[in-house]
């Protein structure tokens, strides 16, 4: 009669403990070199963001500078919110590519508001709000009730926010807002922005709903398999229907915090953020193909690409180059996620 292998850290005769591969899930040796490049491909990003901070730290004695963190948490947080809705969205296996005509539909509708309200600070914060989670469930009906291919469904809302947007301000940006709007994005509590409070607070709750709640399992499961989450009683629909609902919603959020920023309501506002959401949920490890990835993960990705900013803006590494650079490592995370896959499989 065999003894089973004993995958814990139970010692081998040599005295070299043996402990589970993180990517076969097959015993292997304590600081071997299958463990070793386990380690480095699973918490690859990790390192990623690491190195960059080392880099940018050694290059720059301003990049590591308490003023510059918060700089970086500024510039992310408007990001984190759209990041975060587009997390929901892959995990179900769709795509959100109307997040940057939201964001502009979203600030111009709060602006507008602004303006003939002023003084109404938490008026505009609804309407602009409103507006995200109506084209977000707009998003929802057509992905979960007519079938529409998410693809092709935000891409139609992509194209017509981006025109409404300039139909609401008349074909020109709204300006003269009254102060009270900035006070959105550019009052501080406790040393801190209300967009980056928004920010942590979105991150917690959206990191416990995931990991904690059957709606976060709800939500894996229909992205893993949905005629199996169907099978076992999960109502796929209704959960496709609110990631994109939530997804627009935040992206409402978003802009009018953008928006608040710079006290202006420009039509054009959020063009092209769609992708930079998209870029920090693949690299910080989900797959497009749904069922898996974690809000932490995109947090990852989002800092990394942040990071990555800030640090070529103070080093005037020109915008195109900063392009390539994002590009590569979409790429590259891409890459390491199937590779992955199929050493698992």
């Amino acid at each position: 009669m065999t003894t089973p292998v004993d995958t814990d850290t139970t010692p081998e005769p040599s005295g070299t403990p043996v402990v589970t591969s993180p990517i076969t899930g097959e015993p292997v040796r304590l600081f071997s070199r299958e463990w070793i490049g386990g380690i480095a491909l699973r918490y690859s990003m990790v390192i990623i963001m690491l190195l960059v901070i080392a880099y940018f730290s050694y290059r720059s004695a301003r990049f590591g500078t308490v003023d510059n963190l918060l700089t970086i948490l500024v510039a992310a947080a408007p990001f984190a919110l759209i990041a975060l809705g587009q997390t929901l969205v892959v995990l179900t296996g769709g795509i959100d590519l109307s997040v940057g005509s939201v964001i502009a539909v979203s600030a111009m509708a709060g602006a507008a508001t602004a303006k003939a309200n002023p003084g109404q600070v938490w008026m505009t914060v609804g309407v602009a709000m409103l507006v995200g989670l109506a084209v977000g469930s707009l998003n929802g009906i057509m992905v979960s009730r007519i079938n529409v291919p998410p693809f092709i469904a935000t891409l139609g809302t992509l194209t017509a926010g981006s025109g409404l947007a300039y139909v609401i301000g008349g074909g020109a940006p709204i300006n003269g807002l009254p102060a009270e709007f900035g006070s959105i994005a550019n009052t501080k509590i406790m040393g801190l922005t209300i967009p980056v409070l928004v920010m942590i607070i979105g991150i917690i709750v959206l990191a416990v709903v995931m990991k904690r709640t059957t709606y976060g399992m709800r939500v894996y499961a229909v992205g893993g398999n949905r005629n199996a989450a169907e099978i076992a009683g999960i109502n796929a629909k209704n959960v496709l229907f609110s990631v994109y609902a939530l997804s627009g919603l935040l992206a409402g959020i978003s802009g009018v915090m953008l928006a608040s920023r710079v006290i202006s309501g420009p039509p054009n506002l959020g063009q092209g953020y769609e992708l930079d959401a998209i870029a920090a949920v693949v690299i910080g490890g989900a797959s497009l193909m749904g069922g898996r990835g974690t809000i932490w993960g995109t947090v990852l990705g989002l800092f990394i690409i942040q990071t990555l900013n800030n640090g070529l803006d103070i080093l005037v590494v020109p915008a195109y180059w900063q392009d390539v650079i994002k590009g590569v490592l979409i790429v590259a995370a891409v890459a390491v996620d199937v590779w992955s896959t199929r050493r698992r499989t």
